[in-house]
């Protein structure tokens, strides 16, 4: 089935939106950027340049992923969040003149597999955001985010574990986390967490 683009949508000819994804109205998808199929991408999102997300996405009300974020499938931005590319932001130079594209080097958010962003979280470039990991609402990211953890806070901190269901995991003792919707198991070493059946991604 192709993409449903609302009228007042901003798709620019060169940018990519896969089959069956929906793009809703005052979107703004820049040139050069791929939005995989299945997708929602809400009303009022910015994507900017080469900017690419996978299959799967859910993006929420005027969210932001600036260029050139890497958003792998199944991901979750909520409303406003922000995906950042700029690590020393200015609107001039030091000799006072508007900056161009000449005078920096955009840097990209990655998001893991799987992921969610919770609504207003802001993720500073270039932070990646491990698979299945959550960030909380209202949370500033600044460093990476581990596979399967629930971060929350400014700066963001890891609070909890989390599976693939989003729930967060119950300690079941020595190191090993059980879902409370899905059974599925979970064991941590040195600070990260692996799934114990490895067919699980």
């Amino acid at each position: 089935m192709v993409a449903h683009i609302d009228p007042t949508a901003d798709v620019h000819k060169n940018a990519d939106v896969g089959e069956s994804t929906t793009v809703w109205g005052l979107t703004h998808i820049r040139e050069g950027a791929s939005v995989g199929g299945d997708c929602s991408i809400g009303r009022g999102v910015y994507i900017g340049p080469g900017a690419s997300l996978g299959d799967g996405c859910k993006v929420q009300n005027h969210a932001l992923v600036y260029e050139p974020a890497r958003v792998a499938d199944g991901v979750f931005i909520g409303p406003a969040a922000v995906l950042t590319n700029d690590s020393y932001p200015r609107a001039i130079t030091p000799e006072g003149k508007p900056k161009d594209a000449d005078d920096w080097t955009p840097v990209g958010v990655t998001v893991r597999r799987g992921a969610s962003i919770g609504a207003r979280a802001v993720c500073v470039a270039p932070v990646t955001i491990g698979r299945w990991a959550m960030v909380a609402a209202g949370s500033v990211v600044t460093r990476d985010v581990p596979d399967f953890a629930l971060v929350a806070g400014v700066p963001a901190r890891r609070v909890k574990w989390v599976g693939r269901a989003g729930a967060p995991l119950e300690d079941a003792g020595d190191g090993h986390f059980v879902c409370p919707r899905t059974g599925e198991r979970y064991t941590e070493t040195d600070g990260t967490l692996h799934p114990d059946d490895p067919h699980l991604t």
